[in-house]
């Protein structure tokens, strides 16, 4: 089951906000008054009494206590950075299974929470960019991939495992045999727009038959993974073989935001491995 945590969030901090209000408005106000009345009965206040009279109800206190926590955990996840974990090698070598990172959620407009209303326009996503999107075909899924085609663009990825752009071929530098590998995987230096990043490809198989050319249209993203081989992206859209990958390419509503940093990694917790902060640094 699917647990829409930014949903969770917004409702816990309305219901602490309440709390808080009904508090400030109602019951602060009650209190003080009992108070008052105590004091100008006796002439000797006793603290225990004053202590219970002055006592929050335990629920408004946990309310109280945490409503500025949630608070400020829903304005820096919603409105400036959230991280997220990697969950598979598609990005590969950029980012690996394990790698932890950050994401800006202002970098192309500021959204409200749960609705991903655009309310405040700042930038588009740009080409080389790595960005993270709810999954079309499952929103309640994310995913990251890099930006590749922009609207309008005409995009092409030949059987040779070359992209092109426009109908200008991306460049790309052959940087050498992947370690370990055995000449089975090559890795290479594309440049995207003004973003220069490894990508892989293997040189002995095919996730499947990757030729085709689509037009980019207005308001959507082509994405490509950068383990070129083992990438679910925008280049199997309506790919009769396989129905259930067809998600096509990316609206602008179903942005999150731009990766742009790996604050740690941890590949195996199961296996007991502790995180490690080798990989920490910036995305390109």
């Amino acid at each position: 089951m699917s647990i829409n945590f930014p949903l969770l969030l917004v409702i816990a901090v309305a219901v602490c906000g309440f709390l808080a209000l009904v508090d400030l408005i109602l019951l602060a106000p009650r209190r003080r008054a009992a108070i008052a009345a105590y004091q100008g009965r006796v002439d000797d206040p006793d603290d225990r009494v004053l202590e219970r009279l002055s006592k929050e109800p335990l629920l408004v206190e946990y309310g109280k206590s945490f409503f500025p926590v949630l608070a400020i955990v829903l304005v820096l996840r919603s409105f400036l950075v959230e991280p997220f974990q990697i969950p598979s090698g598609s990005m590969k070598p950029t980012l690996e299974v394990g790698d932890f990172i950050l994401v800006n959620k202002f970098a192309y407009g500021i959204r409200l929470p749960v609705i991903d209303t655009k309310v405040i326009e700042v930038d588009n996503p740009q080409r080389g960019d790595v960005m993270v999107f709810r999954y079309p075909s499952d929103p309640t899924i994310n995913y990251i991939k890099r930006v590749v085609g922009l609207p309008g663009d005409r995009i092409e990825y030949t059987q040779g495992k070359r992209l092109l752009i426009n109908g200008e071929p991306v460049a790309e530098k052959l940087i050498g045999e992947e370690a370990g590998s055995l000449g089975g995987a090559m890795l290479y230096q594309e440049r995207l727009g003004q973003v220069e990043h490894t990508i892989r490809k293997e040189m002995t198989r095919m996730r499947r038959d990757p030729g085709g050319q689509w037009v980019v249209p207005e308001g959507h993203y082509f994405m490509m993974g950068d383990n070129r081989d083992n990438s679910n992206d925008s280049r199997y859209w309506r790919d009769r073989h396989i129905p259930q990958d067809l998600w096509g390419m990316v609206p602008d509503d179903h942005i999150v935001g731009k990766a742009f940093a790996i604050w740690m990694s941890w590949p195996e917790p199961k296996t007991g491995n502790l995180p490690n902060f080798s990989r920490v640094g910036l995305i390109h």
